[in-house]
């Protein structure tokens, strides 16, 4: 099918190709021969009268006109996707789609997790497939790698869609029930002269709060045990005398499960605000904005309070 003169068909090996930088990697990712790739590539270049990808040494390199190509085309793409994934009816119970959502194990612990038992009763045909945040988010969601993002305020005034406040949480300090260097109240030089359990975010070098900590204190904590995930924290925090600095809604559970005290933190920090993103294109899709009703739903029942 032409529009324009141009042949649909090859919008989809120009995004590869723009994605890739590689008529194999490309060939690969469409799973067709290299030989289709290159004359696809060859008839693009004849439309746009541009190289688009130029030699560099031993990979290509985009063009300048390639490069204003990037985000036009992946935007037709994506909306194009979501308009044929649309139905003229939307039935919770009969409902067969799969959702990629980007989440921490936070949200799942506090929320989602409720979310997910509602989800899987009032429609068991749907997909649900949590991922931990990657390096390069905002990359990653532009590509339409995922359905929904659920993470920090800070983290989402990067992103130019559609957004919901989902719950607020404060900060608390989570230790052993014998520690013996802490009492039932935490000073300042308490927290700072003992050591920590931290939770590392998206990469290696950046820990929960160093950032925060350095400029009003001074110096760091004292970190001697780093995890991936907050869920993970009270397994490397039992039986030592160190402290983890956690969200309180994440941690007051823990404490009834387990020999943990939670004690006031000796500072006062900007509160967590937990905030769901989702694609423009997704925003009247009926199937897509149940989904997100029942996340709200649940965020609204951990915050104890009715949602908008």
């Amino acid at each position: 099918m032409r529009l324009d003169r141009f042949d649909l068909n090859l919008l989809v090996v120009l995004d590869a190709l723009l994605e890739e930088r590689n008529v194999t990697r490309a060939s690969e990712r469409l799973h067709i021969g290299q030989s289709a790739t290159s004359a696809a590539l060859r008839r693009l270049r004849d439309f746009f009268g541009d190289e688009l990808l130029v030699p560099a040494g031993r990979r290509f390199e985009l063009t300048p006109l390639a490069e204003g190509l990037v985000g036009p085309v992946r935007d037709a793409l994506l909306r194009s996707r979501a308009a044929i994934s649309l139905r003229p009816t939307f039935d919770p119970a009969t409902e067969t789609r799969r959702f990629s959502i980007c989440v921490s194990d936070y949200a799942i612990s506090v929320f989602v997790g409720a979310a997910v038992e509602k989800i899987a009763s009032k429609a068991p045909g749907i997909r649900l497939d949590f991922r931990r945040p990657p390096g390069h988010l905002h990359e990653a969601f532009e590509r339409g790698n995922f359905d929904l993002l659920i993470i920090p305020e800070q983290y989402a005034n990067q992103f130019d869609h559609p957004q919901a406040l989902l719950l607020t949480d404060d900060h608390a300090c989570l230790v052993c029930d014998d520690n013996p260097l802490v009492g039932k109240t935490l000073t300042m030089d308490d927290y700072l002269d003992v050591g920590h359990v931290a939770v590392r975010l998206g990469d290696e070098s950046s820990l929960a709060f160093e950032e925060w900590f350095l400029p009003r204190f001074g110096r760091q904590r004292r970190i001697e045990c780093s995890v991936d995930h907050f869920s993970a924290v009270p397994h490397v925090l039992m039986k030592t005398n160190r402290i983890a600095t956690l969200h309180r809604r994440f941690a007051e559970p823990l404490t009834q499960q387990l020999p943990l005290s939670l004690l006031p933190a000796p500072f006062e920090m900007k509160p967590l605000v937990e905030v769901m993103v989702w694609p423009r294109y997704r925003d009247h899709d009926p199937a897509h904005g149940w989904l997100r009703s029942e996340i709200k739903k649940a965020a609204s029942e951990a915050r104890g309070t009715n949602p908008k």
